[in-house]
C-alpha cells in the first residue's frame, strides 16, 4: 500500500512541475488579453463600432518596438538622458528610477554580454562551490597581481546576490556556456549539465 502511494505522489508532482510552463504561459496569455486587449477592442468599438480582435497586444509590440528604437538612437539616449537628470533630483521619484533602471539593465545582461564565462568559485571550506559568472578584471597594486570580478547570483533569483573580488587561482572552470549556468542557479539545480571539466 505505501509504495502505492508513494507511486501515486511522485507521479502526481511529475503532472505539477509538468504543468508549470503552461499554466504560466496561459496566465500570461491572459493578462495580456484581459489588461490589454479587450481593453484597446473595446475602446475601438465604442468610437468606431469595430472590433478586432488581437488588436490590442499589436499595438503593445509596435509601441514597444519603437520605444526601443527610439532609445538606440542618439536622440533617444539624449532624452532618456534628460529624463534620468531630471529623476535624480525628486528624491522618491529617484529611488524608484533607480530600481527600475537596474532592473532593465540586468535583464539586458545576456544582449550586451557583461558576463564574460561562467566560473566555480571555492567557498566556506574546501570543495564546495558556488556557481558564479566572470564580470571582468582588475589590478592588486599592493601584490601585484590580476584579479576576477565575480558575480554570484542566490537561486532562483538571479537580480540578486554578491560580488566577489578573487585572484584567478581561487576559480574553476567547469566547462559550462554563460546558458548552462543559469539554467543551473535559476533551477536551484535541478536543471543544468551533468558533468564538470
Amino acid at each position: 500500500m505505501k509504495k502505492i502511494f508513494a507511486h501515486i505522489r511522485v507521479y502526481t508532482v511529475r503532472g505539477i512541475v509538468a504543468l508549470i510552463p503552461i499554466a504560466l504561459t496561459y496566465f500570461v496569455v491572459r493578462l495580456l488579453y484581459l489588461g490589454i486587449d479587450k481593453k484597446v477592442v473595446g475602446l475601438l468599438n465604442y468610437y468606431t463600432g469595430y472590433s478586432i480582435p488581437g488588436l490590442g497586444i499589436i499595438i503593445v509590440i509596435l509601441v514597444l518596438y519603437l520605444i526601443g528604437r527610439t532609445a538606440s538612437n542618439v536622440l533617444g539616449k539624449q532624452l532618456f538622458g534628460i529624463i534620468e537628470r531630471i529623476t535624480k533630483r525628486l528624491p522618491i521619484i529617484n529611488t524608484t528610477y533607480q530600481i527600475g533602471k537596474q532592473l532593465s539593465d540586468t535583464l539586458s545582461l545576456p544582449e550586451r554580454q557583461v558576463f564574460k564565462k561562467a566560473v566555480l568559485v571555492e567557498m566556506f571550506r574546501k570543495d564546495t562551490w558556488l556557481v558564479g559568472f566572470v564580470t571582468g578584471k582588475l589590478i592588486d597594486k599592493k601584490k601585484g597581481e590580476s584579479m576576477i570580478k565575480v558575480y554570484v547570483p542566490t537561486p532562483p533569483n538571479p537580480t540578486s546576490g554578491f560580488l566577489l573580488v578573487v585572484s584567478e587561482s581561487e576559480i574553476r572552470d567547469p566547462g559550462w556556456t554563460i546558458d548552462e549556468a543559469m539554467k543551473v542557479v535559476l533551477s536551484g539545480g535541478i536543471i543544468g549539465p551533468d558533468f564538470i571539466n
